[in-house]
């Protein structure tokens, strides 16, 4: 796939330089010589051609309370995923719950302001899914790692050799 120069310096832009402004698309415009709309029909373009999956922040959970996190892997039977992940899915504290091919089929992170709430809400999934405990694991947050990625994507800007 080729991606022409404008939205290459775009994408950089958005990567790195996000404005925290009420009219994002236009000060991105104004950075990079176009139109507000210009901004937007490009970026919904990426967006259909997969080169963007979505714009989103990424937030610091500490500093909005959350003190509690973890990754629970469940055994759902195959007749039951449907059902299983829309219980998970409707609870606001479920982030990625997503599928995989293994034993553990159904995995998902949980957020909470403390390990009580953390414990009181996974034990309530647990209830309304009827999963039994023995096939649930809790994998919680010992260590947070922070990996910041960069894409390259201006060789103007960055060199060839990066």
């Amino acid at each position: 796939m080729q991606i022409d120069p404008h939205d290459r310096a775009l994408l950089q832009r958005v990567q790195d330089e996000f404005p925290l402004d009420p009219r994002p698309y236009w000060v991105l415009g104004e950075a990079l010589g176009m139109q507000e709309r210009e901004v937007m029909d490009r970026l919904e373009a990426l967006v259909r051609q997969g080169v963007i999956k979505h714009i989103a922040p990424v937030l610091e959970p500490e500093r909005l309370g959350v003190r509690s996190s973890t990754l629970i892997a469940m055994r759902v039977p195959e007749r039951r995923m449907d059902e299983v992940a829309a219980v998970v899915s409707g609870y606001d504290s479920v982030s990625h719950n997503y599928r995989r091919d293994d034993d553990y089929n159904l995995w998902f992170t949980l957020a909470a302001a403390s390990e009580e709430d953390l414990a009181a809400t996974l034990d309530e999934i647990r209830r309304r899914t009827g999963i039994p405990t023995g096939d649930v694991l809790d994998l919680p947050v010992v260590r947070r790692f922070k990996i910041d990625v960069r894409f390259w994507l201006e060789e103007e800007r960055y060199g060839r050799d990066r």
